[in-house]
């Protein structure tokens, strides 16, 4: 198991050669493992741990690389367009990424089209320019100085929250037990898909809006909430954690009657439900991962269970 997280980690240092990720490998590794839960399913595993590494990166170029509105919309771009020909329109600290990210979905490309199962990579890669077209909406209001209401916040906060493209990226290597059919209700976004956005935006806004406003971010949730309303910051806390509240019944009531996939796929939506509990119920520890993640990582895969 120790060289199983070695290689976690190790995957997401060649992910991470980018000076403005403020991600530490070890937020990557739990959001990974809570996602999952069995590293037996490896080729999931050692996908998804690439897709949320690149997710991690992606974000930060949007949010903490200092890139102007006009790189950022051409990063969009380039991203809708998924051709190594745009290559050419962006500046070159982005290259690297975007090259590593048509890289990765490629060898996805590659391993899937030996079963027969490219489609599924298509999904995937819908769901990353979903996500991507998110960061830029959150980026112009930041770059506008424009704080939205809530409901227009959450629209887009829920999708990058990042639980729709973490969601289809686990499904591509499920084997015979995903259909196409899977991935279509995936974005459908089913009430499960719905909440658990919810849990991990609104959990990420409460821990961590605090630190991202003295740096210099856009509004989060809690901020979109105080102007709505004229509310005081402990009174949005408190909305927001009524909310989560709400969303885990909502997350129960989907899991004790499954009708529309197998259980299996609700179990992923859940364990990222799950996962953003557990980074940010008592902060941010997914950015300032060298806090008590360590006692995390440690409990889960280094101290042996008493028997």
């Amino acid at each position: 198991m120790a060289q199983f997280l070695v290689q976690v980690v190790e995957r997401f240092r060649c992910y991470n050669e980018t000076s403005f990720c403020k991600r530490q490998s070890g937020g990557v590794v739990l959001l990974d493992i809570g996602s999952v839960l069995r590293a037996s399913i490896f080729s999931c595993y050692k996908d998804l741990t690439k897709v949320i590494s690149l997710i991690s990166v992606i974000d930060d170029v949007y949010d903490a690389s200092n890139a102007t509105i006009e790189e950022l919309v051409l990063f969009n771009d380039a991203i809708q367009r998924w051709e190594v020909s745009a290559l050419n329109q962006l500046p070159d600290y982005m290259k690297l990424v975007y090259q590593k990210l048509l890289d990765t979905y490629n060898m996805f490309d590659d391993e899937m089209a030996k079963q027969g199962r490219s489609y599924r990579v298509e999904y995937a890669k819908l769901a990353m320019k979903n996500l991507v077209r998110g960061y830029l909406a959150e980026a112009k209001w930041y770059h506008e100085g424009y704080v939205p209401s809530v409901e227009e916040y959450m629209a887009v906060g829920e999708l990058t929250s990042g639980v729709q493209a973490l969601s289809t990226s686990s499904f591509v290597g499920m084997g015979d037990l995903v259909t196409k059919e899977a991935f279509d209700w995936v974005f459908s976004n089913p009430l499960i898909v719905q909440v658990s956005s919810a849990i991990g935006r609104l959990m990420d806004d409460v821990a961590g809006h605090e630190f991202e406003q003295e740096r210099g971010h856009g509004a989060s949730a809690v901020e979109c909430y105080m102007k709505q309303y004229g509310a005081t910051r402990e009174e949005a806390v408190l909305e927001f954690h009524k909310r989560v509240t709400k969303s885990w019944k909502d997350i129960n009531s989907e899991c004790l009657c499954p009708n529309a996939v197998p259980m299996p796929l609700l179990v992923r939506v859940l364990n990222l439900a799950r996962a953003f509990h557990v980074v940010y119920k008592d902060g941010d520890i997914y950015t300032n991962s060298g806090t008590k993640f360590k006692e995390f990582v440690t409990s889960v895969l280094v101290d042996s269970v008493p028997i």
